[in-house]
């Protein structure tokens, strides 16, 4: 793949200290960064100041679906740049009415709203339920224990994570967590109030756990019952990355054996965004169509959701994921990484305890007492991906245990045995 910015000269900008510098002195300190300082990307590959080449299994934390520096990407950014680049949601455009259809046929019946990030999209859907409610009182929300759902006051109260509340009560009303795919758990907490059920098909910042196909139909029999929404959180998990459109839609397939009518499935409302834009930022929900046009004129906005230059964008991505498969590469590559992980864990349980996930979304449980890493004071989950670094690997720590693999959905069979590799000897090394 052609470079669209070239490799910076070896004596030129070596100076990682700068760059810190410039964040300490001018940015608020709301991330705990790591030490690297990256320049530029191609394909599956990132480099930093000093040239340095790191293979990029992070992605961006499940942005970056074509890899960096894409072609396609810049093909569709300059040639819609030169065209039109916003009027406000005041007007028609058509690309904006092109990715909706697009998005819709993913789907099934119903409509879009666009945004500009993952958190943006859930407040979306929290509207849409207390919409769906208002009139019967009805306003709770019951998500799932270890679920993440944006950063926003209401993404925050609707997170089943403690960690990110703290220092920002009192929380938003009309939230309530329960054990993840439990069933029982739901049923039991359903009062007069509640108005909708929301889950991540695969819980992405707590782990990489997946949703139980009993546990998915579950909850939609049980919503059908009780007149209650079921929304989904698809910013992580969906858009390809387990390997169909939407992980519920990759799950149920699985279950398509011992489940017939798996196709008939369909939650009332899915948020998405990262992997969306491929690093171009911008959200979207999607609504069936019985509770479409619920938000209708004045009841939600937004200055810079669905603008010509974002949705042109999202539909070249669309595009280059259908016309070179990659939703089987995600597959083929995600199940060539999770067997040789499962096998490494197997070999090695005192350094990795678990491995789960589907497609390129796979999670490896670090082992609880490593002793390699015990003497650090940091979790161990950053140890690895530091150490990790070094090896030049980038992945994305999930808690204090888990090592996140998020890498872009065109990463080859070549790539993958690399990164592997590099874990491997790494595990292998913690392991003596």
């Amino acid at each position: 793949m052609k470079e669209i910015v070239a490799s910076p000269p070896a004596i030129v900008r070596n100076d990682v200290a700068a760059v810190q510098a410039l964040f300490q002195k001018n940015v608020i300190p709301s991330y705990a960064r790591f030490e690297l300082a990256l320049s530029h990307g191609s394909g599956s590959y990132l480099y930093d100041v000093a040239g340095r080449r790191f293979l990029d299994l992070g992605g961006g934390i499940a942005v970056c679906c074509l890899g960096h520096a894409h072609p396609a990407i810049t093909e569709a950014l300059l040639e819609q740049s030169r065209k039109l680049v916003h009027v406000s949601n005041l007007y028609y455009t058509e690309p904006q009415g092109r990715l909706a259809e697009a998005l819709v046929n993913l789907l099934g019946p119903g409509k879009l709203f666009f945004c500009n990030s993952g958190a943006e999209a859930n407040e979306g859907l929290f509207k849409l339920a207390r919409k769906f409610g208002h009139d019967e009182g009805r306003y709770e929300i019951i998500t799932a224990l270890n679920s993440f759902h944006g950063r926003t006051l209401a993404g925050l109260a609707a997170t089943g994570q403690e960690k990110v509340k703290k220092g920002f009560e009192p929380a938003v009303p009309g939230f309530h967590q329960v054990r993840y795919n439990d069933l029982d758990a739901v049923r039991q907490a359903i009062s007069p109030a509640t108005v909708a059920i929301l889950i991540e098909g695969v819980q992405g910042e707590g782990g990489i756990t997946p949703a139980s196909p009993d546990y998915l139909f579950g909850l939609r029999q049980l919503c059908d019952e009780r007149k209650l929404l079921l929304l989904m959180d698809g910013v992580q998990d969906g858009h390809f990355r387990t390997g169909r459109f939407q992980s519920y839609q990759r799950i149920l397939e699985i279950a398509e054996r011992t489940a017939p009518n798996t196709e008939r499935f369909l939650p009332d409302g899915i948020s998405m965004a990262k992997s969306l834009g491929a690093g171009f930022p911008m959200g979207a929900f999607w609504v069936r169509a019985p509770y479409a046009d619920l938000l209708g004129p004045g009841s939600h906005a937004t200055t810079f959701g669905g603008t010509p230059l974002a949705c042109a964008v999202a539909l070249r991505v669309l595009e280059v994921i259908q016309s070179e498969n990659l939703a089987d590469n995600a597959r083929n590559v995600g199940e060539y990484c999770k067997t040789k992980l499962l096998a490494l864990a197997q070999k090695h349980p005192n350094v990795i305890r678990a491995v789960r996930g589907l497609g390129l979304m796979i999670g490896m449980e670090l082992a609880s007492d490593i002793r390699a890493l015990a003497n650090d004071g940091k979790a161990a989950s950053l140890q690895f991906v530091s150490r990790l670094h070094d090896a030049g690997v980038l992945t994305v720590p999930s808690g204090t245990q888990v090592i996140r693999l998020l890498p872009p959905l065109n990463l080859t069979r070549s790539q993958a045995e690399e990164g592997i590799g590099t874990i491997e000897r790494l595990t292998e090394a913690l392991a003596d």
